[in-house]
Parts: structure tokens; C-alpha cells; sequence
């Protein structure tokens, strides 16, 4: 996608956390290619940076920093407010994953931490664009979960455990910023990037095979999924979760 590409500008503003690649950068891709403009976060300075170069810098800012740090959180906002005048959508999808093991061994200081980041920071970012813009002038979340929060996931328990507290954020502010604002969550199988690199990497094959569909997932299949739930097609849906997993809990039942 180039700029010259890109449509009509369409007056309204995004902030995607989390954006400088993966599921992130393909929320972003989705929603400059329908002509939002929006605001990236990201911890890398750099990585963001190019980011940004990518996906258009006549359309899209990028502000570094740590998603669980409230001051990254407020700047932001004010950031994306002070360069566009509102956030329409925001698309919380900043994640970490830094522990692979049993729950019984696990340090809960790394527990604390996945939690912080994951759940805490999506509430503090929603909080921030509610009273920066959405509360007066309404708008949509769109909350990047897990099918890792909706059933056990081995050995990535914390971070399932977070995912799902997360579908519980989506309903509680779904329920509480009605009518004015839309919240609904996306829950991904394993899409391929390089967060979820150790769950595929050199057994592609063998993993996408247990997908009914044949594939893991891509960041579009995402972004897609992203662009209809901030769209007007998606207009009297709220509280839901959107599994995107390529049929794979077809395989959950008996036989």
C-alpha cells in the first residue's frame, strides 16, 4: 500500500496500541487503507518510526513508550488528540508474554506484571480516550483478547488467565459506555508474528494443519476483523467477542 493508493480521507481518528508490527500494524494497515488517520504506540523508538514511514506520515503519528505506563497512556491521547482533534476508535492490543510454563511454578511477579500489561493498560488507555473525546462524541473499542482467554491454553496460562479478564473489561465498559461508545473484543488463534513465533516456528506446517481452514493466521485476517467492528456494518453490536481462530475450536468436540 502506497500513499497514492489511499482513499479519501474519512474524518475519523484511530489510536492502535502496540503498532509498530504484527497484529498492531495490521489493525493500523486496515484502517489507513479505509482512510482513518491514526495514532501508533509502541516501545520501540525505531521500529515505530518506520512504522510510520509505511504506513503514511501524512496520515499516521507514532509515540513511544511502555503501554502499563500511565504517562505514556496520557501522552498518547493528547498526542493523537492534539494532531487529529479526536479518537473515534481505539484498539487496544498492546500484549506481553514473557513466561512459558506451568501455572503451580510460576513467579507471580511475572504474573503481575503480564496483567498490568495486558488488562490494566487496555483500562487506562479506554479510560483516557472516554474522557478525552468518546464519553461527549462516541466512538468504538475494539479489544484484542485471545482464544487463549476463552479456553485453557498449556503453558501460556498467565497469559490466557489476562485474556480472559480482558473479555470481562470488554463486557463491563461494553455495559457502562452504552450508548456512546461500542466495546467488543477480537480473540485470535495463533497468528503468525513474531510474538507468536515459539508456537509455530519450524513446525508451520504441522500446527496449520490442525486449522480446519488449513492456515495460521495473518495480521489482515485481524485488521479485517478490526475495520468491521469500528465500521457502521457493526453498528448494533456491543459486548462481544469476535473469535477469529480458522475453525480451530471445531476440533473441540467429542469423536
Amino acid at each position: 500500500m502506497t500513499v497514492t493508493e489511499l482513499p479519501p480521507p474519512s474524518g475519523k481518528v484511530a489510536l492502535v496500541t502496540g503498532a509498530s508490527r504484527g497484529i498492531g500494524y495490521g489493525v493500523a494497515e486496515a484502517l489507513v487503507a479505509r482512510g482513518d488517520r491514526v495514532c501508533i504506540t509502541g516501545r520501540g523508538e525505531e521500529a515505530l518510526k518506520e512504522a510510520v514511514e509505511r504506513l503514511g506520515a501524512d496520515r499516521v503519528i507514532g509515540v513511544a513508550g511502555k503501554a502499563h505506563d500511565e504517562a505514556h497512556q496520557a501522552l498518547a491521547v493528547d498526542r493523537a488528540m492534539e494532531a487529529f482533534g479526536r479518537v473515534d476508535y481505539l484498539i487496544n492490543n498492546a500484549g506481553t508474554n514473557p513466561v512459558f510454563g506451568p501455572m503451580a511454578d510460576m513467579d507471580l511477579n511475572v504474573a503481575r506484571k503480564v496483567y498490568e500489561t495486558n488488562v490494566i493498560s487496555a483500562l487506562g488507555f479506554a479510560q483516557r480516550t472516554w474522557h478525552a473525546w468518546q464519553k461527549d462524541n462516541g466512538g468504538a473499542i475494539v479489544n484484542i483478547a485471545s482464544v487463549a482467554g476463552i479456553a485453557p491454553s498449556p503453558f501460556i496460562g498467565a497469559y490466557g488467565m489476562s485474556k480472559a479478564a480482558m473479555v470481562n473489561l470488554t463486557l463491563q465498559l461494553a455495559h457502562e459506555f452504552a450508548p456512546r461508545v461500542r466495546v467488543n473484543a477480537i480473540a485470535p488463534a495463533v497468528v503468525k508474528t513474531k510474538f507468536a513465533q515459539a508456537l509455530y516456528e519450524g513446525r508451520e506446517e504441522e500446527a496449520a494443519a490442525a486449522y480446519p481452514l488449513g492456515r495460521l493466521g495473518v495480521p489482515e485476517d485481524i485488521g479485517g476483523a478490526a475495520a468491521f467492528l469500528t465500521s457502521g456494518q457493526s453498528d448494533w453490536i456491543t459486548g462481544q467477542t469476535l473469535v477469529v481462530d480458522g475453525g480451530i475450536f471445531l476440533n473441540a468436540g467429542v469423536g
